[in-house]
């Protein structure tokens, strides 16, 4: 009897067991996953945060480039420009260039809010702006580095610095919103057309590279660069290994450039390190075949800016092309680079370091290239559009640009005298010699 009374209760009790338990299981999985998505959360903000160290680490990769394909006498005011471009860049963005850029955009041409951080609302609200900002402020400042070399040696600094202030602070962060400006608050006309430009080819590169071309033209060649009858003369750089140092160096921070761009720690970054690695690997070998053919020796220099023309190309395309492609790409930029240093020099335009070929053409070419080769097919619609970008990327930057290096040069003035140039940047604008005891005036 009493086994037959305990059964009966066990038998009513189950229904109440299950559902503890269901409960309890229920309560578990969801545990789980809020700890899976805390992970994945805090993750993201690591990887994001290491890969905006890797492009900062890019800052000394331009400076010892560009040092390097330049005189002696002009390091110090190249190191300079570059400490300063950062440094008044991030302060430009902070203020200005951020809420341009990521801020609330109901016409889709520019950011209206967001600006000194604001959308950051202290310790207890969302701290990923905080990251996301750091991640877009290296990437501001590495546009405005881009135009220091093509200036090279013959700049005066007060205007330099204004340059690079309204570059982070206006230039590039207005593009910069119209095909970015949905990774935040905004949402710009161009992305909104389907425009695909993953890490930057125009955003970043070409922006700074056609800024460098409107500052060329504008300052002028350097003395002596182009003889009488207006033949080309060598002006060799001082240091091509600093200048192979600071390429191995800007290799590496774009790895935190492309796979960065993510945002995500998770596994579509592996193959974004691929692509930029065998497009860089092609383009320098191209570029060493190309230049060994046309000089009858490899160049160094060529083959150096060969390895950043693949960089540049794969930016655009690096998480929507395939490795075999990315291969194509990077060949493609390392022909094409060299090809256009020879070309612009020979319009004299004078460009030390081939800034202008480098991220202004070979970024034009990898935009063009990430839709072309696009692994989710492609189309007349899909061209056109990479089309527009790279258009309306030269036309803002270029145009924006020559108006402000006119305007600097017509007021305060662009451009040391040719005596200053003689003696040297350093010596005149900084009152400092790179290599003390050791430096001759040529």
């Amino acid at each position: 009897m009493k086994k037959g009374i305990w059964a009966i209760a066990l038998l009513l009790l189950i229904p109440t067991i299950a559902s503890g338990v269901e409960e309890v299981a229920s309560a578990t999985i969801n545990s789980n996953k809020d700890a899976i998505a805390l992970l994945q959360t805090n993750l993201n903000f690591v990887w994001t945060l290491i890969a905006a160290c890797l492009v900062f680490f890019m800052q000394a990769g331009f400076a010892m480039v560009e040092s390097g394909f330049t005189r002696a006498k002009s390091a110090v005011n190249i190191m300079m420009k570059n400490l300063m471009d950062f440094s008044m860049g991030s302060i430009a963005f902070w203020a200005i260039g951020f809420g341009l850029m990521f801020g609330a955009s109901p016409s889709g041409w520019i950011g209206t809010d967001g600006f000194f951080l604001s959308g950051w609302t202290g310790p207890e609200g969302d701290q990923w702006v905080l990251a996301f900002w750091m991640f877009q402020c290296v990437f501001a400042a590495t546009a405005a580095t881009i135009v220091s070399g093509a200036v090279a040696e013959r700049t005066k600094f007060t205007g330099y610095l204004i340059y690079s202030i309204v570059l982070c602070a206006v230039i590039y962060p207005i593009f910069g919103s119209w095909a970015w400006g949905s990774l935040l608050n905004g949402g710009g006309w161009l992305e909104n057309l389907g425009f695909i430009d993953f890490a930057g080819s125009t955003v970043v590169h070409s922006i700074g590279g056609w800024a460098a071309l409107a500052g060329a033209i504008v300052l002028g060649p350097r003395l002596g660069k182009y003889g009488p009858k207006g033949e080309v003369r060598a002006i060799p750089g001082h240091n091509i290994p600093m200048a192979a140092i600071g390429v191995f160096i800007l290799w590496l921070g774009w790895f935190g450039f492309n796979p960065g761009s993510t945002t995500t720690g998770d596994s579509s970054i592996a193959m974004i390190f691929v692509t930029t690695n065998l497009s860089a690997a092609t383009g320098s070998i191209c570029a060493m075949f190309v230049s060994w053919i046309m000089f009858k020796k490899p160049d160094i220099g060529m083959s150096l800016n060969g390895a950043l023309a693949g960089l540049v190309g794969i930016t655009a395309g690096c998480a929507n092309v395939s490795p075999t492609s990315a291969v194509i790409i990077g060949a493609i930029s390392g022909i094409l680079v060299v090809l256009s240093v020879v070309t612009i020099d020979k319009m004299h335009i004078d460009d030390p370091v081939g800034a202008i070929s480098v991220h202004g053409v070979c970024g034009a070419w990898g935009t063009l290239a990430a839709g072309l080769f696009n692994m989710g097919g492609t189309s007349s619609k899909i061209m056109i559009t990479q089309l527009i970008g790279i258009g309306a990327a030269f036309v803002w930057a270029f145009g924006t640009a020559f108006i402000l290096f006119k305007l600097i040069d017509m007021t305060i003035g662009l451009r040391i005298s040719k005596e200053e140039e003689l003696l040297g940047v350093d010596i005149v604008e900084h009152g400092a010699h790179a290599y003390n005891d050791f430096q001759t005036l040529n």
